[in-house]
């Protein structure tokens, strides 16, 4: 209950502080998220598991496992779209190697700086890379 006054307590200064420089903070929707095991807040804003940041979704837990997926799919989606200039023999090997560089690995990269990658996803993106 202590922590839960003390997190009331902090938002009410930033919502004050905000305020000065002509900044609104509305408390309904503010999330809170905290990565060891919550008890119980009693505060206006939601308590969260995960959410997004970045393009990426972040867990209380820290498993990146479900984000990473969801990029190599995405990346597969983009190689599926560029499937009729891949199979052209009209279009220079090299030009396709510089589209893969250019439009898939960003899709699939994007927000990677915060992922923890385990052995189990180096692989997948290492054979997604081949």
């Amino acid at each position: 209950m202590a922590e839960s006054e003390e997190l009331k307590s902090l938002l009410m200064k930033v919502k004050k502080e905000s305020k000065k420089v002509g900044l609104k903070l509305n408390i309904q929707k503010t999330k809170i998220m905290a990565s060891s095991p919550i008890t119980s807040w009693q505060i206006d804003g939601e308590t969260l598991s995960d959410f997004i940041f970045g393009g990426s979704k972040v867990t209380a837990d820290g498993d990146c496992s479900h984000e990473i997926k969801r990029h190599l799919l995405l990346g597969r989606k983009v190689i599926t779209n560029l499937d009729s200039i891949f199979k052209s023999r009209n279009i220079a090997l090299l030009t396709k190697v510089h589209l893969v560089k250019a439009m898939v690995f960003p899709v699939v990269m994007y927000g990677c700086e915060s992922w923890t990658v385990k052995k189990a996803e180096r692989r997948s993106i290492d054979a997604f890379e081949l």
